[in-house]
């Protein structure tokens, strides 16, 4: 399976990163909360990272971390795709 995790902006480079998350190789990096089989809640530390709960399971789980600067090397999109929560 297709497993890639990557820290990315919400909005433009200077943003607040959060955790995206991509399962096939031609499809855009999405906000985790897009994945609610694989989210988990987020800590409840005042300024603490968005997705970090999410990052560390995955991690464990054997998902990669792609650095934020080579995100988009590996999907065919030039931008990342945000999905609110529902």
């Amino acid at each position: 399976m297709y497993q890639r995790m990557c820290w990315l902006s919400q909005s433009g480079d200077d943003g607040e990163k959060i955790l995206h998350l991509q399962t096939k190789p031609h499809e855009p990096w999405r906000s985790y909360t897009a994945f609610p089989q694989y989210k988990v809640p987020d800590y409840d530390i005042p300024g603490g990272s968005k997705g970090f709960a999410t990052y560390q399971k995955l991690l464990k789980a054997g998902w990669n971390l792609v650095p934020s600067a080579r995100a988009n090397e590996f999907s065919s999109t030039t931008a990342p795709v945000d999905v609110k929560d529902n």
